[in-house]
């Protein structure tokens, strides 16, 4: 049976998923919801889809039964909550929120309604970061000691009238847009880090937000990381997300194309691995998917909702109460980087909370 799905947001992401939710057995779309008549109405006529101009008039469509939402994220709490207390399953676009306590209580809703949540963080559906997940459960590195995530994109590359995304208070410029999917792989991997400190957010181009993001934090058992993000890199031409773990059994490297391990024998090698180096090609660890656009990972994280949705038994991935370790991730560097001048006698730590994972903990969980 079909899950009855609406997607709201006719942006570029939204625009996505209303083509991959189109094409998935799973879901059927019912309607499209848009604050731009323009749009909505234009992609109605063509497509046949059913445009609702005003959503409370989409939520209470009487065979609803989730929404992919895909708005500015200033508009994603009151939306998502909405939507939770009608009882609808939630896809959300990343960050869920601009406040870690707004995620948590979204988070609390969902669970207490009993209902699916997803964020989209794609990259935990890319076969070579799911890779490293798998690779530090297994305690192919031994003790990890230190972690760095970067990503870098030509996004903002001259002063311009900013969108939503460059707008304070609006998007949250790259640390909520952009450093959010590398902070995201390393909740997956490590938890909710401990403390943060030497944070900078720099603001090159941009008149509101910051360009660049730069800070350490440590995680539980004595993980160190990095992370070194800049949305405004000519030097890529499109974003590029990389992770390096080291451990005293070996050091991992991982991007989009592929993972490079490298053992010395002192800790447990899975199979498939042997000491010394070894390369993995995304071909070879991307799982297929039903319908491709853009790349498997979009698809296969609607895959996942929708499989979560029609099996209570299946695995939850990267749900509300995983995003908003996330949020909580990106609040502790704030906090540092207002600190004074962001040197590293700056820390920000953690508060204590039952959501936040240990080592390794929720590698493969919510």
């Amino acid at each position: 049976m079909a899950i009855n799905a609406a997607v709201v947001g006719l942006g570029k992401m939204g625009l996505s998923h209303l083509s991959i939710l189109n094409a998935l057995d799973d879901f059927r779309v019912t309607a499209i919801c848009d604050s731009s008549a323009l749009v909505g109405g234009v992609l109605g006529k063509y497509t046949g889809l059913s445009y609702v101009a005003d959503y409370d008039d989409l939520l209470a469509q009487p065979d609803l039964q989730a929404v992919v939402i895909a708005t500015p994220t200033i508009a994603h709490e009151p939306m998502v909550r909405k939507a939770l207390e009608r009882g609808l399953h939630v896809f959300c676009e990343k960050p869920l929120t601009l406040s870690a306590a707004e995620s948590e209580g979204l988070a609390e809703l969902a669970e207490a309604n009993g209902l699916v949540t997803q964020v989209g963080y794609h990259n935990r559906f890319i076969g070579t970061f799911g890779e490293v997940g798998r690779l530090l459960a297994a305690g192919a590195l031994g003790r990890v000691t230190h972690v760095q995530a970067e990503a870098y994109g030509p996004v903002v590359l001259r002063p311009t009238k900013p969108t939503w995304r460059g707008k304070s208070g609006q998007g949250g410029g790259c640390l909520y847009d952009y450093a959010a999917h590398p902070l995201n792989l390393l909740n997956w991997y490590f938890g909710r880090p401990e403390a943060c400190s030497g944070a900078l957010l720099k603001s090159g181009f941009s008149a509101e937000v910051d360009d660049e993001v730069y800070a350490t934090l440590g995680f539980d058992g004595g993980v160190t990381g990095q992370l070194s993000v800049n949305w405004s890199d000519p030097s890529v031409r499109k974003m590029t997300t990389r992770v390096s773990v080291w451990g005293e059994g070996g050091k991992i490297y991982a991007d989009r194309q592929e993972i490079q391990v490298f053992l010395t024998g002192s800790a447990p090698i899975p199979d498939g691995y042997r000491e010394g180096w070894k390369v993995n090609y995304i071909t070879d660890l991307q799982p297929p998917v039903s319908f491709y656009l853009r790349g498997e990972e979009y698809s296969a994280q609607l895959e996942a909702f929708g499989r979560s949705i029609l099996d209570p038994s299946a695995r939850r991935e990267n749900g509300f109460i995983a995003s908003a370790q996330t949020d909580a991730t990106i609040e502790m560097i704030r906090t540092a980087a207002a600190g004074g001048d962001g040197s590293a006698g700056t820390i920000a730590t953690a508060q204590p909370s039952r959501r936040s994972g240990g080592l390794l903990g929720r590698v493969l969980g919510r």
